[in-house]
């Protein structure tokens, strides 16, 4: 329940935490991006309505909103560089486990995606929950060319930290968006999982369809 409500009054207890601990925000943010990207069993940390809602502290003056930019890019990038080595070490073996901390769904839904995808979902992962975390992990297991993922994962923390940071900055404190900002937590949240679903039941339809030829 308090992770609920830290994702969806995230703006609320960011701005507590500044007035609280000065330029330690900079160090929890770092921290859950950080996690959220780069620790395979952690995939339900804030991500997107994170960044908005300190692009949107940054825009009050709290924060520096260039340092803000490149210290959560650097979190993005090493989190994934993180996963993707914990993965290359663990190789497909992990294929065969199912637990609380790394569930089996999860991987395949992720290494679909890629097969779907290839390269690219390192950065088209970054909008989606879970698969983000999930994405350079499942990178790593299938041992994907290290420096082709760096590149490419260096240019989707760009393009995703800089995104919702910057809209954050932009918007975040219009008066509109501040009096409604639950609601807009929650528009970026269906956004972000609505390709997810989308692609979920695309792939249940595929195997129904599937069963009913061979059938």
């Amino acid at each position: 329940m308090e992770l609920i409500d830290f994702i969806l009054h995230v703006d609320a207890h960011l701005a507590a935490f500044a007035a609280e601990n000065g330029a330690w925000i900079y160090g929890l943010l770092f921290l859950i991006v950080f996690v959220e990207t780069g620790v395979v069993v952690m995939p339900f940390l804030p991500g997107d309505s994170l960044l908005f809602a300190a692009g949107a502290l940054a825009g009050t003056g709290v924060m520096d909103p260039w340092l803000l930019f490149f210290l959560l890019w650097f979190a993005a990038v090493l989190g994934d560089n993180c996963n993707y080595w914990v993965g290359r070490t663990l190789g497909e073996r992990v294929y065969d486990m199912d637990s609380r901390w790394i569930r089996r769904d999860y991987l395949l839904r992720t290494q679909a995606f890629f097969d779907r995808h290839g390269g690219k979902t390192i950065v088209l992962a970054r909008f989606m929950p879970i698969i983000r975390t999930f994405a350079p992990f499942v990178a790593g297991v299938g041992k994907m060319p290290y420096q082709r993922f760096f590149l490419i994962d260096v240019f989707g923390g760009l393009v995703w930290v800089g995104s919702f940071v910057w809209l954050g900055y932009g918007f975040g404190n219009l008066p509109v968006v501040k009096d409604n900002f639950m609601l807009v937590i929650f528009a970026i949240i269906i956004l972000s999982v609505a390709p997810g679903i989308y692609g979920l039941i695309r792939l249940k339809l595929a195997s129904l369809r599937e069963r009913r030829a061979g059938g």
